[in-house]
């Protein structure tokens, strides 16, 4: 049966749709032997498609896994410089990219997966996968501070924040430890309102991806998603 190209590849481990779609789009993608258009069709079990002169097979296995990123790594699968990259902390030889990014600076829970239509969901806001945070700030913050937050932030480019659930949670030397609940993923989003509100963020950890708990992972280490956390991720 044929299928939008972007989604076969993305079924078979080469990334999310979006990603996909760079790749067709920078001719990397070929079709029975033609270079490969964004909107073409393809039937994976007649067609010969090709990925960087590589056959694209419809077998591959898929893999989840969680992993802690300690601070200092970063969330891509390669680095151009000698930084450690979250890939370089999954000892197993398949395809996996990270979904859920955490800047460099940031650590906690990101799940790795070659199953680009999970990391679809996952990433889409359409389908509202909470993300969790444990937040400390330099300050003790008042309730009007908490409460700007909670309504949504004005940021210094005019970014307005989504409505956010933030709880105080201990006090911490003459800061704070903050619980943050994100729907909305904008790059360094909670650090820029830190700044705004003069909160500013000392550490950020993340501590759940929709019903994916770090649990007990450390830095460094990762497990297998178990069915029951993949079938919830992907039917929520």
């Amino acid at each position: 049966m044929e299928e939008r190209l972007q989604k076969i590849l993305a079924r078979t481990g080469y990334g999310s749709r979006r990603t996909c779609e760079e790749l067709i789009k920078s001719g990397r993608v070929q079709v029975n032997g033609l270079v490969a258009k964004l909107g073409e069709k393809a039937d994976p079990m007649n067609d010969r498609i090709l990925v960087d002169d590589q056959i694209v097979s419809d077998n591959q296995k898929l893999i989840y896994v969680a992993l802690y990123k300690p601070r200092g790594v970063l969330s891509t699968t390669q680095s151009q410089d000698q930084r450690l990259t979250v890939r370089d902390l999954v000892d197993l030889p398949d395809r996996l990219y990270p979904v859920g990014r955490l800047d460099f600076d940031s650590e906690g829970l990101i799940i790795m997966t070659n199953d680009g239509e999970l990391a679809n969901r996952i990433t889409h806001p359409r389908y509202g996968h909470e993300k969790e945070y444990r937040v400390l700030v330099s300050k003790r913050p008042d309730d009007m501070q908490i409460n700007t937050w909670r309504r949504g932030v004005v940021l210094e480019d005019g970014f307005r924040t989504a409505p956010t659930q933030v709880s105080f949670e201990s006090t911490h030397g003459k800061g704070a430890w903050l619980r943050v609940i994100l729907r909305e993923g904008r790059k360094r989003q909670i650090r820029q309102v830190g700044v705004t509100l003069g909160l500013p963020v000392v550490k950020i950890i993340r501590i759940r991806i929709g019903n994916i708990l770090i649990g007990a992972l450390k830095p460094k280490q990762w497990r297998y998603l178990s069915e029951a956390e993949i079938n919830a991720l992907k039917t929520s």
